[in-house]
């Protein structure tokens, strides 16, 4: 009997070493097979990048309003391509000095816009706010929903936004336009399901994804459905817009390409994702369109390239972690075209626009979940883990300036001065010379408007005499014709003629009786007509 017990255990001894090895085997096959780096650098590329229109900037005369500039920066990712790219022709440099700041106890996740004079924040909690570049002063404040991640976008008389809940308890979102001036309501449009895609204004249109997996065009006008594309899955992140093409991704693992003429599919790609295809790789990112290509960032960790004509895979990197992060691509001077995107391993990577090769990577310490923005030849990002943020040389990724406060989208810029978002609170930042000119501005707009006051002031005083004046002579004129009146009516009672005046309607004609007069002890003299 014990032998057959020793054949036994050898038996499942073996069976054990067998498995063992097949798992080995298993896990050794699915850790190789991970789909890796691709690089096709021959894959349509073009070296130069159209600036737009919104980077044009003036120097305000000195008649004029200091933010009379002509610069906007109207939506998320700056350009319509949401490239997030500013080029300056003088760099700024830190230290930076605070000119004001809008505190408040709520998350701000994602950047305001900013439209002539004003900026436009939208806080999770679902209030848009209207607030002045100059004074940081709120002009208006509007509740359009309940809880929001998204930024508006801003063009001619209206600021348009969307919402992830409408209401509280309420899972389904809108998209709404106010006017710019006071904050009322043009019109409003419930949406099936929540939308945290910030809204692209062009051609007299909105676009815009939603967590049901639609894409809508609406007419800016009154809000009205233009068209409809239905992707594979949720699109969170925001539209890019290229020479009549629209481009998103969506968390169905696609990328899609369709016309922003009538929202027909052009392309559609898939992400690498997992082992073997089992899952895709969810796409939160915004992409950047940009070079006759597409970057966008993947939850599977990599960063991708495609043309933008075909949707042909022109590069991918893999990073460490998540890739939330939505890309910044910007040609600056000693760099070359380059991708600037962050990720949850904790660095900032600088890709050659091309080839997907590494220019440099910066330890940021923590996850950065926002999109970092370059802003002249520094590229500012947030540091989700430490909420804080900082900002490096594009050229070398080398620290040049650093802050304790942040968490996921650090700037907008208007070239003189950033925008700059804590984790609740907007700040706006600048070179002590630029805050010393903003002061006098501001020094010089509050003397025009004490002036203007004084002026109104003398204005009313003269107007009011005026009305005095008028009323007087109204007094005077009815006083003269009542006591004309009465000495006609004393004439008339003399010569015992008759007298006529309106009763109910018709004429009475009769002789008055004689007056009675009678006067009083340090009083006037009354005269009645004698009863009877």
């Amino acid at each position: 009997m014990f032998p057959r017990l020793r054949r036994r255990w050898r038996w499942l001894a073996l069976g054990g070493v067998v498995c063992v090895v097949v798992s080995g085997a298993g896990v050794a096959i699915l850790l190789t097979s991970q789909p890796g780096d691709v690089s096709h650098p021959n894959v349509e590329f073009t070296d130069t990048q159209a600036t737009s229109p919104s980077s044009t900037q003036r120097k305000p005369k000195a008649t004029e309003h200091p933010m009379d500039d002509g610069f906007a920066w109207p939506e998320f990712g700056y350009t319509k391509t949401r490239t997030r790219y500013l080029p300056l022709k003088s760099p700024l440099r830190p230290p930076f000095v605070t000119q004001w700041r809008v505190a408040g106890r709520e998350l701000i996740e994602f950047p305001p816009v900013l439209c002539r004079r004003s900026l436009y924040l939208e806080k999770n909690n679902g209030a848009l706010y209207k607030i002045s570049r100059l004074t940081g002063r709120v002009r208006w404040k509007a509740k359009i929903g309940y809880l929001a991640a998204s930024s508006p976008a801003c063009a001619g008389n209206s600021v348009y936004a969307v919402v992830l809940a409408r209401g509280k308890g309420i899972n389904a979102g809108r998209v709404i336009a106010l006017d710019v001036k006071n904050g009322r309501v043009r019109w409003s449009r419930k949406l099936p399901s929540r939308a945290e895609s910030s809204p692209l204004v062009a051609s007299g249109r909105i676009y815009f994804g939603t967590e049901d997996g639609t894409v809508y065009a609406l007419r800016a006008r009154d809000g009205a459905v233009r068209w409809r594309y239905k992707a594979d899955g949720a699109v969170k992140g925001g539209l890019a817009l290229d020479q009549g093409r629209l481009f998103f991704g969506d968390y169905g693992g696609k990328v899609h390409a369709i016309r922003q003429r009538d929202g027909s599919q052009i392309w559609e790609t898939s992400s690498a994702g997992t082992a073997f295809g089992l899952k895709a790789g969810n796409f939160y990112s915004t992409p950047a369109a940009a070079y006759g290509r597409v970057y966008i960032g993947s939850l599977d960790g990599f960063v991708y390239s495609f043309a933008a004509s075909d949707g042909k895979l022109a590069w991918r990197h893999k990073t460490g972690n998540y890739v939330y992060s939505s890309p910044a691509v910007a040609t600056v001077p000693g760099a070359g075209p380059t991708v600037y995107i962050g990720s949850y391993d904790g660095r900032l990577y600088a890709f050659d626009a091309r080839s997907g090769r590494v220019r440099w990577a910066h330890d940021a310490g923590g996850k950065i979940s926002g999109a970092p923005v370059v802003v002249g030849d520094l590229v500012f990002y947030s540091n989700l883990s430490r909420r804080s943020s900082a900002a490096v040389g594009a050229v070398t990724g080398k620290l040049v300036w650093a802050t304790g406060r942040g968490a996921f989208n650090p700037i907008i810029s208007d070239g003189r001065r950033l925008y700059f978002l804590g984790y609740s609170t907007l700040f706006m930042l600048s070179s002590p010379g630029q805050a010393r000119r903003d002061e006098r501005a501001r020094v010089g707009l509050a003397r025009q408007a004490g002036a203007g006051a004084a002026r109104a002031k003398r204005k009313s005083a003269r107007y009011q005499a005026q009305l005095k004046r008028i009323h007087k002579r109204k007094v005077a004129r009815r006083v003269a014709a009542r006591q004309a009146a009465v000495r006609r009516n004393r004439r008339l009672r003399r010569q015992h003629r008759e007298i006529c005046f309106k009763s109910h309607g018709r004429t009475v004609c009769r002789v008055p009786r004689p007056l009675v007069c009678v006067a009083h002890r340090n009083g006037p003299t009354v005269c009645r007509p004698r009863k009877g």
